[in-house]
């Protein structure tokens, strides 16, 4: 280990052996297996984490109802105050959590630092939103009849969050369902646990500050173990997924099966649409941030771009020159801008996507290799020319490849661009104002995200983040998502002295 991570460690009180089952403070040991934190650059194990045994989970979530029985009735404001807080102790330990998030997912230290800061900016909405949790009023039919909408909060919420967001996911649920009263259980991705254990700890400095327990809560696990348990247990009424449509699937049939809820972030295979009339200076910065960041590992990477035949060859061009000066190397190294894929399975994943696609035609205008010389994980980010939209071409491969097509008409890039089974982000690179609201009309693009002359990657938190289609029609983050962790409840009041009933019902004398 070297000395930098050592020193990481240390900063964020983790050692090279951490228990991953808290309570809230509590850390219980299990009978679980140790799981490896590897650095998916380098192949070293970080750190091991004990996962969750069946009993110790029980323990977890039978801590997060007993905390919710108390947190519910605290005023919301109150509850605001504590993730008030802990955005501030975010923002102090912003470096070494960014950086160990760079160290364990892979993606480069300016990203990391950002997904901080995107706990940071969600913990500062849910603080306003603590304050801001409206119902409705209603006009009854009655006479002397007040009718009103009530929001409660739901009881404690399973959060299942994947590898290539840490820690940012889990905040975007956590902040908003404890401002709501909720109580939360976490499951973090088995490859990403360090950083889950190292946010927890600070999670209970926060409760411990403010007298609570129980409120934040963390079972490291197995998927098919504990994330199967959670889908299971009928003390969650709402499981919140993050990862793949087929993994999302067996949550969204089982969550279903006993009358809970859920919340589905999951597949994307973002398109953008680049017309006759776009920027191409615009266009080629974002397609470059949307399509290599992360090392194609977000959800909103952009894997499509469908572009008007008079500017095809020229942003081709653009592209394969700016694809040819990206540095790719270790993620904590300055001017890094692509860090490895999470494993080498990834690898052999996308090797395989580009064997179908050059066999259905495709031409690798750049890149399209695997990097052995750099590490097991590292590949080039890779331009492929398709001369149609194919089945591999409407897949999500989570590896940075770049898939571009030719159009004649804006109705029939549309068409090619809602032509897949996802539907979370999109965008129109184009200076016609018809295009751009034809692309964002009814007709327009099917996605929950759908962008003009900004690319597909770099939500901000104040909108809703979800899309539709098989990326599960999920809300996260902003806008009126909280309502997702909260049971509505109508109230009518009777203040007058007769029973009148609805819709003028008569019934006996």
């Amino acid at each position: 280990m070297s000395a930098r991570t050592e020193a990481l460690l240390r900063a964020l009180n983790l050692t090279e052996r951490n228990l991953g089952t808290c309570s809230g403070p509590e850390w219980l040991q299990t009978s679980g297996e140790w799981i490896p934190s590897y650095d998916p650059a380098t192949g070293e194990v970080i750190a091991y984490v004990q996962s969750a045994d069946i009993a110790s989970y029980d323990a977890t979530v039978a801590a997060a109802q007993a905390a919710f029985a108390t947190w519910r009735n605290v005023p919301a404001p109150k509850r605001g105050e504590m993730i008030r807080d802990l955005g501030n102790l975010l923002r102090e330990y912003k470096e070494p959590l960014g950086e160990l998030v760079a160290l364990e997912m892979g993606k480069i230290r300016p990203e990391g630092l950002g997904e901080v800061q995107e706990m940071i900016d969600i913990c500062d909405f849910a603080v306003g939103l603590s304050r801001q949790l409206y119902g409705l009023t209603m006009h009854s039919e009655r006479p002397q009849h007040r009718m009103y909408e009530q929001w409660h909060p739901l009881g404690p919420i399973g959060i299942i969050s994947a590898f290539n967001f840490p820690v940012a996911v889990w905040s975007w649920n956590a902040a908003i369902a404890a401002v709501c009263g909720d109580t939360n259980v976490w499951k973090p991705s088995e490859l990403v646990p360090l950083t889950a254990v190292a946010v927890q700890h600070l999670a209970n400095r926060v409760m411990a500050a403010h007298g609570v327990t129980g409120v934040f809560t963390l079972a490291v696990g197995n998927g098919a173990v504990i994330g199967q348990r959670m889908s299971e247990d009928t003390r969650l009424p709402l499981i919140s997924f993050t990862g793949s449509t087929r993994t999302g699937r067996k949550v969204a049939q089982t969550v279903a099966g006993r009358f809970g809820k859920s919340i589905l972030e999951l597949g994307g295979n973002n398109a953008i649409i680049v017309t006759a009339n776009a920027d191409l200076d615009m266009t080629v910065r974002a397609v470059l941030f949307g399509a290599v960041g992360t090392a194609g590992q977000r959800c909103t990477t952009t894997r499509r771009l469908i572009v008007h035949e008079s500017v095809v060859e020229a942003l081709c061009q653009r592209l394969v020159k700016a694809y040819a000066s990206v540095p790719i190397g270790n993620p904590l190294d300055a001017g890094t801008l692509v860090g490895p894929l999470a494993t080498t399975a990834a690898v052999t994943s996308m090797m395989a996507a580009l064997e179908r696609a050059q066999a259905g035609g495709g031409q690798v205008l750049v890149g399209g290799k695997a990097r052995p010389d750099i590490g097991a994980n590292f590949v080039e980010p890779t331009i492929v020319r398709m001369p149609k939209q194919i089945d591999v071409v409407c897949e999500e491969t989570f590896a940075p490849i770049l898939y571009i097509m030719s159009y004649s008409t804006i109705d029939q890039a549309i068409a090619m661009h809602n032509d897949v089974a996802q539907g979370l982000s999109s965008a129109i690179f184009t200076d016609s104002m018809r295009e751009a609201e034809l692309f964002l009309s009814h007709g327009g693009s099917d996605c929950g995200i759908a962008n003009v002359n900004i690319g597909t990657s770099g939500a901000e938190i104040g909108g809703a983040f979800g899309g539709e289609k098989e990326t599960g029609g999920g809300r996260e983050s902003g806008s009126d998502a909280w309502r997702a962790y909260m049971r509505r409840q109508t109230n009518t009041i009777n203040w007058g002295n007769s029973l009148p009933l609805a819709q003028g019902i008569q019934f006996g004398d």
